[in-house]
């Protein structure tokens, strides 16, 4: 009679357990289970990154500068002024005496050639345009990289989760085990083989929350957070949109690191066309008045040309170089938009074979598994199975289980990816943090 009685206790016990890490697994991910409100989300991981990365306010700053360098390109010189003393009589003082001699102030202005403003201002706002192209890349990079630690700590999590009600399990198995032992019905092999999987179950434990601690140290870095202060257990994941069809002319205008290439080439261009410039000769221009005692005073214009005769080698060089940088600017444009075009398609066809690994494991994987355990530990708690077929099973069901939540995860991070790539979901929220 305490045989049975402790056989439906098992049952009864166990049964929940397994139902309920089979509703945590099983279920879609953009579900979060009750009693995780605490618990952060994916959103606000992002929010959190995109305030108070150290790179994003680094280059923010950076931004902010080069717009202020940009206003004042084009800027006019310095003038200069000097005091001018003409004296005839010379070491003698012969102001107010001669009518040659003359002492003034006088001021003079360098007037760069037409154009050359325009074109150092032009050059300047293009530097600002690729930095500022650099930092709305680096958010959607935060945002993929945020994305991509996400998963990695739901798959973590969910692994930790069945670890522990699997530890669970195995203390029941364990205990009927030792029960069995102690009345003689069984021999001693399978309370070892009992304690066992206790240990191996629990050294995978350890090693999974290294592995979750070193996960939540890398989102620490990005969200600017104590890394002795990891984030709440990541319970759902949000769930994953269909995907539209995205052509290469769409993806060119959508992709930031494609921005950032186009913009280094407009501003290398800038950079051509204000050197070439730079080779025309400025101007100069003066003006000065010269006191002469009791005389009129002398009024004196200049209007002068900057005459190229010494460095046109050096500026002629300086243009060459320039036009070289275009090209080669020209030539990582195009290369970034056929590598673009290249992960676009391997990302796209891989979302499409883990989204089918993952149905498969939802529908057929761990309900069969989760079938497979429960029919030999049913077996094993009437006498007709040995407790090793039940620890096979055991270890089918949780490498299942955890198995659909890492396949889950690998669909948001190829996901995270492909949103990278083509700048549509990312792009809308880094706009906002980017203010």
């Amino acid at each position: 009679m305490k045989k049975w009685v402790m056989r439906l206790s098992l049952a009864m016990t166990l049964s929940p357990l397994l139902a309920g890490v089979g509703a945590a697994q099983g279920s879609p991910h953009g579900h979060s289970p009750e009693g995780v409100a605490d618990a952060p989300t994916v959103d606000s991981l992002i929010a959190a990154a995109l305030s108070r990365s150290p790179s994003l306010a680094e280059l923010r700053a950076r931004v902010r500068a080069a717009r202020e360098r940009a206003r004042g390109a084009g800027a006019l010189p310095r003038p200069m002024l000097e005091l001018m003393l003409q004296d005839v009589g010379f070491p003698s003082y012969t102001v107010g005496e001669d009518d040659m001699s003359m002492i003034g102030p006088q001021l003079t202005q360098a007037i760069p050639f037409p154009g050359k403003r325009g074109a150092r201002q032009r050059a300047a706002q293009a530097d600002a345009s690729v930095r500022e192209r650099a930092l709305e890349a680096l958010e959607c990079v935060v945002v993929r990289d945020v994305r991509v630690l996400a998963a990695r700590l739901y798959a973590l999590d969910a692994e930790e989760q069945a670890l522990l009600v699997g530890r669970d399990v195995l203390g029941q198995l364990a205990a009927s085990a030792g029960s069995r032992y102690s009345t003689g019905s069984a021999g001693s092999e399978p309370l070892l083989q009992a304690r066992l999987a206790q240990h191996r179950l629990a050294e995978r434990l350890d090693d999974l929350r290294a592995e979750r601690a070193q996960a939540g140290a890398a989102l620490a870095l990005l969200t600017d957070s104590d890394p002795s202060s990891p984030e709440g257990a990541l319970r759902a994941l949000p769930g994953v949109p269909a995907i539209e069809r995205v052509g290469s002319d769409t993806l060119a205008l959508r992709s930031t690191e494609l921005a950032v290439r186009h913009a280094e080439s407009r501003s290398a261009e800038a950079q051509w066309q204000a050197v070439r410039l730079e080779r025309l000769p400025d101007l100069v221009a003066g003006a000065g008045v010269g006191f002469r005692g009791s005389h009129d005073p002398v009024v004196t214009l200049r209007l002068g040309l900057d005459l190229p005769l010494w460095g046109g080698g050096e500026k002629r060089a300086n243009a060459r170089a320039a036009e070289q940088d275009v090209f080669a600017a020209r030539a990582a444009e195009r290369g970034a938009l056929l590598m673009a075009r290249t992960e676009q398609a391997r990302l796209r066809t891989d979302l499409g074979l883990r989204q089918a690994q993952a149905a498969r494991y939802r529908d057929q994987i761990v309900p069969d598994s989760r079938l497979a355990f429960e029919s030999a530990r049913s077996s094993y708690l009437v006498g007709r199975g040995e407790l090793s077929a039940v620890l096979s099973n055991f270890n089918s069901w949780l490498e299942a289980t955890t198995g659909l939540a890492r396949r889950e995860a690998e669909i948001f991070a190829n996901w995270a990816e492909l949103e990278h790539i083509e700048n549509r979901a990312a792009i809308a929220i880094t706009k906002g943090g980017s203010k």
